[in-house]
């Protein structure tokens, strides 16, 4: 069995576990800024942004001569590692160096800095610019230099799956016995590029997003960071990593397939991986983004599979944090699972009215208390029709 020992989030919406739970026992839209000067034209944009200075993380780095990492996502990432330090600690006391493997989702890491470079912008926090502060490889090497570890480390950017794949990367090192503790994360911070892409192709919504909603327009794109440490042993009341399903539709490069048959496909091949049968699911994290072929299209793949299961997205919440949403979304059911008083989240339909069109497949209206919690599934679904379902549960 794969052990989760420990788990931390940072997001728009939640700096602790207690930001965390009170989120999901209001199950309201979240009011996201609104930040004219990311967008190229006058375009209006609904951005989740992390609300923090970090410069404390920023002193953390370069007091460990690793200036070459100082990005920001780099310090939202080290702001987020922080909060489980002690159980790292513990790790590299219990394990040896080259036993402790790294493995990140990103798909900006120090885009916004890279960007600042070139335009001749200043650069925040009196940052300098160094080229490897760009690399989508640079979040696991900074990781491993600060820990000083000697296993293995890399990154995955496979756009709105990394921090998922990530997950899966770590389990499959695990199992294989190439290490015996990982520290898994996700971090995605906003930058011109990522926003003006999404622009560029009409799914930005300007108001806050309505996953599953009539008249749904959009992402809102967010920023944030999870982070996860993945053992082979632990405790029995962890959490564990107990299964997870890959597919691809190779249907479109940004489009998923209206059909959904590789959704199904991931979803059944992580029930399968975990020996569950769909009954054993208590709740499923949808991707949900609030573009009207996203929700369409896993609205379908959940009610081809599941009689009705108790489901929502929670990127009303965070905004869709892209590579990072993977891991960060694990995050929420890791606190689920470890907090059973804490009500499952529902999806908020206070901005626009349910999209009756997309029929009945278990969304929740409303917070539910949900006795029964053991298994929980989260889907991730990115460009090119990668598709990602992964299952936390309870022994």
């Amino acid at each position: 069995m794969i052990h989760i020992t420990a788990a931390a989030v940072t997001c728009a919406c939640a700096h602790n576990d207690q930001d965390v739970e009170k989120v999901l026992r209001e199950s309201k839209n979240y009011t996201f800024c609104h930040d004219l000067t990311l967008l190229q034209d006058a375009a209006a944009a609904s951005l989740a942004k992390v609300q923090l200075p970090l410069l404390f993380e920023k002193n953390i780095i370069e007091k460990h001569g690793l200036n070459e990492h100082n990005s920001r996502n780099n310090r939202l990432l080290l702001h987020t590692v922080l909060k489980i330090k002690a159980e790292i600690e513990n790790a590299l006391q219990r394990y040896a160096q080259d036993r402790i493997a790294v493995i990140v989702g990103t798909s900006t890491s120090g885009q916004d800095e890279a960007d600042a470079f070139i335009s001749n912008r200043k650069l925040q926090d009196n940052v300098k610019y160094a080229y490897s502060m760009q690399e989508l490889g640079d979040p696991a090497c900074f990781l491993k230099k600060l820990f000083d570890l000697k296993g293995p480390a890399y990154t995955i950017s496979t756009a709105c799956t990394s921090s998922a794949r990530a997950l899966i990367s770590a389990s499959r090192l695990l199992r294989s016995d190439l290490c015996d503790c990982v520290i898994v994360a996700g971090c995605d911070t906003l930058n011109r590029m990522t926003i003006n892409g999404f622009h560029s192709m009409g799914v930005l919504s300007e108001s806050e997003c309505t996953p599953f909603a009539k008249g749904r327009n959009g992402i809102s794109i967010g920023e944030g960071a999870g982070v996860m440490l993945l053992s082979k042993d632990g405790n029995c009341d962890d959490v564990f990593f107990k299964g997870y399903g890959e597919s691809s539709d190779a249907y479109h490069i940004s489009s998923p397939d209206p059909d959904a048959f590789e959704a199904v496909t991931s979803m059944r091949d992580a029930l399968k991986r975990a020996q569950l049968s769909c009954s054993d699911i208590d709740y499923l994290n949808l991707h949900g983004t609030g573009t009207l072929l996203n929700d369409a299209m896993e609205s379908k793949a959940v009610k081809n599979l599941f009689t009705k299961i108790p489901c929502s997205s929670t990127k009303h919440f965070t905004g869709h944090t892209l590579g990072a949403c993977g891991i960060i979304e694990a995050c929420f059911l890791y606190i689920l699972l470890k907090n059973p008083d804490c009500p499952l989240p529902a999806q908020d339909f206070s901005l626009k009215d349910y999209d009756d069109k997309l029929g009945e497949f278990g969304l929740l209206k409303v917070p539910s208390s949900g006795k029964k919690r053991h298994n929980m599934m989260s889907n991730s679904f990115a460009f090119g029709g990668n598709n990602v379902s992964i299952i936390l549960g309870i022994m």
